[in-house]
């Protein structure tokens, strides 16, 4: 019966963290996805990815790119952009991304994303820190 117990208990832990590994995949495609719109100049593609509460502070594609291109250009624009370490907390994602913009210059962003309704992840934000130069 212990063994029995001890075999749902795992199963009910592994089957946790699989469900938070699909949440991080799932919202590492949503930011990659978002970021290879931003490579292509489609503002509708990448404002498709933001959050209803960023939509409502940008209200059309072409305001919320601008935005981007004059305020992060550093996600506009880069060399590398390698995903980091993320954290789940309920239906949030925050997750690190490592980004080298075209002048070499190292930056962090913090992505925060959250499940919607239709259980698809949206970005909620992005702040960025300048960290150093790449050699």
């Amino acid at each position: 019966m212990r063994i029995a117990a001890l075999l749902v208990a795992f199963g009910v832990i592994f089957s946790s963290v699989s469900a938070c590994a699909d949440d991080v995949t799932a919202a590492q495609g949503v930011i990659r996805a978002q970021e290879q719109a931003f490579a292509r100049d489609d503002a509708a593609g990448a404002y498709s990815h933001a959050a209803p509460a960023i939509r409502e502070l940008f209200p059309a594609p072409d305001i919320f790119m601008s935005m981007v291109q004059n305020g992060y250009a550093p996600v506009y624009r880069h060399k590398t952009f390698e995903f980091g370490d993320s954290k789940t907390e309920g239906s949030s994602i925050a997750q690190r991304v490592h980004i080298v913009d075209a002048n070499g210059e190292a930056w962090e962003a913090l992505y925060t994303l959250e499940q919607q309704s239709d259980g698809s992840y949206k970005i909620t934000g992005c702040s960025l820190l300048k960290v150093g130069r790449e050699a």
